[in-house]
C-alpha cells in the first residue's frame, strides 16, 4: 500500500523545493526532468533513484503508479535524470512489483521500498548524455 494521497501534497509543497537543491548530488536520490504530457512544460521531479543492473535504474514507486510524472514519462517514452550530478537518458519503463521487485533493489533502496511502504518499482534503461 502506497503512501497516502496527503502526504504527496505536503511533501510536493514544503519537501520537495528543498530536495530539488540536493537530489541531483545526494546519495539515493535522483532529479527526474520529464515533459508534461498536456502542458509541455518542463517538470523537475525529485525521487529515490538506484542503480540496477546492467544500465539501468530502479526507482521506488512511492506513491503509486498513478502518478503525474509517472504518466508524463510513459506517454513520452522517457526523460532525464540527473543522478551524481551526471545527465542519463532513460528509456523502455516497465512496473516490477513483489518480492522480485525489492530483488532488484540494492540494500539502502529496500530500505526505502519498506519504509515507503512501496510494493513497487519502476525499471528504467539508462544511457549517460
Amino acid at each position: 500500500m502506497p503512501l497516502p494521497r496527503w502526504f504527496a501534497r505536503f511533501q510536493r509543497r514544503f519537501v520537495h523545493p528543498f530536495v530539488r537543491r540536493v537530489a541531483a548530488f545526494a546519495p539515493g536520490y535522483g532529479l527526474l526532468e520529464h515533459t508534461g504530457r498536456k502542458s509541455g512544460r518542463t517538470f523537475r521531479t525529485p525521487l529515490n533513484v538506484f542503480a540496477a543492473p546492467p544500465d539501468g535504474f530502479a526507482i521506488v514507486l512511492a506513491y503509486g503508479h498513478d502518478v503525474d510524472w509517472l504518466r508524463n514519462l510513459r506517454a513520452a517514452g522517457g526523460a532525464d535524470v540527473i543522478k551524481n550530478r551526471k545527465r542519463y537518458a532513460l528509456s523502455n519503463p516497465r512496473i516490477v512489483s513483489g518480492p522480485e521487485a525489492r530483488a532488484e533493489l540494492p540494500f539502502y533502496g529496500r530500505l526505502a521500498s519498506v519504509a515507503t511502504r512501496s510494493p513497487e518499482i519502476l525499471l528504467v534503461d539508462a544511457r549517460r548524455c
